[in-house]
């Protein structure tokens, strides 16, 4: 404010020109009117100009005794004396206004920024480290935990300072343990008890709600030197109730992944029936396909898309006539053509489920092609083949080596890996062979060791 505008300078330059025209004078009325000019211009964040604001009026009223003739009389003291704490209370009061302004300047910008990290946290954890990252950067406490329940039982799930050494420890609240403010409030004495005296004489707890109220557990803070006060605690609380926000936002939406990823299981179950002579074929191809893309060092997002597109990759056999499905003999170039349809049948049926990721339907519409182009339904090549597609092909495949099917039998894990290697950059993307290879063998290891 002094520096962005002209005028708390002016009034300031005014207020000094006023005191000593007042002091050289011997005028009371232009003593009080400077020093109160003085007090209301002068910016009192910076302690130089704060304290000059205070001693402008006793430093001229000692001045103006100085003059040839001046006395001292009682009623002029005790005025003075008024007046230097009305003026001394005036700079006291501006100044504690500018610091909550520059406070709840503070918080706001910490809400915001506080926001913004957490809507792009991926997970609860980064979401809580977000949380209390941006709580410590107002520096209101240098001790912060997030209390949280797993099973029932409180954990401080994130801490900074002296919590840090609580981290993953079980806190214990008495027999009558369950989520519930009161239990948190329990919780928190428990924490503040392991803790040095000094760190938690004084505490706050904010309790955390996610969407309909759901408690989720709080936000524990303590300090030293003084109490906290309302803004301190309201600005703790607005903390509180924001990552309760998001942490129910993400519990909500991983609740609707739950329940997407057991509706495509029981699917998948369901086209089993259909196609009977596949039975398990869906459960396992899933499992392998998971597996190899953990091994492949797929993040989570990739995966979940993955194994959705595992679940539905055979949808499209619905639309294709039981004669030709079941037919038990080999099939016409004709009936081969309609079975080959079941890739982009499968891809159609699901363009309505908005909620599934590109990569599950590229799986789906893709999984049939090949690596040499030869292919279907596009006759796609090599890495133009969607990553989700090429992984699972082979463990499609594989799985169809190594059990029975009415048209063949089942051959053994040597023979399908032989199989599976020997088509390595023709049928399939040689990396992921390799990978495939190596995965299956570890875990025969694995077998063997058991």
């Amino acid at each position: 404010m002094w520096h962005s505008s002209p005028w708390p300078a002016g009034l300031a330059l005014l207020g000094l020109a006023v005191l000593v025209t007042g002091t050289l004078s011997g005028h009371d009325p232009l003593l009080t009117g400077g020093a109160l000019l003085l007090a209301l211009s002068l910016p009192t964040e910076v302690p130089a100009l704060r304290w000059t604001g205070l001693a402008a009026y006793p430093a001229a009223f000692v001045g103006s005794l100085l003059r040839p003739g001046a006395s001292l009389g009682l009623a002029d003291l005790l005025g003075a004396l008024l007046i230097g704490a009305a003026l001394g209370w005036l700079v006291l009061r501006r100044h504690q206004a500018a610091q909550g302004e520059a406070w709840r300047g503070r918080v706001a910008v910490a809400l915001q920024d506080g926001s913004r990290q957490l809507s792009e946290a991926r997970d609860a954890g980064a979401m809580i480290r977000a949380g209390l990252g941006i709580l410590g950067t107002l520096q209101v406490a240098p001790h912060l935990a997030f209390i949280a329940y797993r099973g029932g039982t409180p954990f401080i799930l994130e801490a900074r300072g002296a919590y840090t050494a609580l981290l993953n420890r079980p806190l214990n609240p008495g027999e009558s343990a369950g989520r519930s403010v009161q239990t948190d409030h329990r919780v928190a004495e428990q924490a503040l008890s392991l803790l040095r005296p000094e760190d938690g004489r004084h505490a706050h707890l904010a309790p955390v709600y996610g969407h309909g109220g759901v408690h989720l557990g709080g936000l524990l803070i303590s300090r030293a030197p003084r109490p906290f006060d309302r803004e301190e605690r309201s600005a703790v609380d607005a903390f509180g109730r924001l990552l309760g926000a998001q942490l129910g936002q993400w519990q909500a939406i991983c609740d609707l992944r739950d329940a997407n990823d057991l509706t495509l299981r029981a699917l998948g179950a369901a086209l089993e029936h259909r196609d009977d002579d596949t039975g398990g074929h869906t459960a396992r191809v899933v499992a392998l396909s998971v597996r190899l893309a953990r091994h492949l060092g797929w993040g989570e997002a990739q995966i979940q898309a993955l194994r959705w597109g595992a679940y539905l990759h055979d949808l499209g056999k619905l639309a294709i006539p039981d004669g030709i499905l079941h037919k038990p003999g080999p099939l016409s170039d004709q009936e081969r053509l309609v079975i080959q349809t079941h890739a982009i049948r499968g891809h159609d049926m699901l363009q309505d489920l908005h909620f599934l990721p590109a990569e599950t339907l590229d799986l789906v519409r893709y999984h049939h092609e090949r690596w040499d182009g030869k292919g279907y339904p596009a006759g796609l090549r090599g890495t133009q083949i969607p990553e989700s597609a090429r992984l699972f092909s082979i463990v499609d495949v594989y799985d169809a080596l190594t059990h029975a099917r009415p048209y063949k039998p089942a051959w053994t894990r040597e023979r399908a890996l032989r199989e599976i290697d020997a088509q390595a950059g023709q049928q399939f993307d040689p990396e992921y062979v390799a990978a495939f290879v190596q995965l299956v063998a570890e875990r025969d290891e694995a077998q063997l060791v058991r």
